[in-house]
């Protein structure tokens, strides 16, 4: 497993991790490593997971490229306000990075199956909200369909959102 942060956060408990970390330029202006650097040389290594900290700039280009290259898995941290909201946020990321809006759909839908939204609440962190991946309803672009949400007070179990999307979601990591 390979970790890629711009700060050291990440620590899983695994005999086998490498972490990889961001390294900014010396007053001489050399030196740098940046994210998209480290996610470039992560693939090098052949990792069976990576894990990328966060993706908040042209580096989510690399990180798309990174999980469509057939790697058994991976996982990015991409801030949003909703699952929903996920492909308008990707597309304003790459955007940084010059990709096109097809670009990054395309490589989107390709990679990425499940999105989950984290949320705090009294100074916890839950899963608030599953979504599914998919194409546009016209085959172009992608969005994501809420599956599920939970409202984090643990007294009510997950109420399913969209029973289309909670099936496709069983139906992929189902037993």
């Amino acid at each position: 497993m390979v970790t890629v942060e711009e700060a050291r956060e990440l620590a899983p408990v695994h005999p086998h991790v490498v972490p990889l970390v961001t390294r900014r330029a010396n007053v001489e202006g050399a030196g740098a490593v940046s994210l998209s650097d480290l996610v470039r040389a992560a693939l090098r290594m052949r990792p069976d997971r990576m894990v990328v900290g966060e993706c908040r700039g042209a580096e989510v280009r690399e990180v798309l490229l990174a999980m469509n290259t057939g790697h058994d898995g991976g996982l990015a941290t991409v801030h949003a306000n909703a699952v929903e909201h996920v492909p308008a946020r990707l597309e304003a990321l790459a955007a940084l990075a010059g990709m096109p809006r097809d670009a990054v759909a395309a490589q989107a839908a390709a990679a990425v199956d499940v999105v989950l939204h984290v949320r705090r609440l009294g100074g916890r962190r839950f899963v608030g909200a599953i979504g599914v991946v998919g194409r546009g309803p016209d085959g172009a672009g992608f969005h994501v369909e809420p599956a599920a949400w939970w409202d984090g007070d643990g007294a009510r179990p997950a109420e399913i959102r969209d029973a289309g999307a909670w099936e496709r979601l069983v139906r992929r990591w189902g037993p």
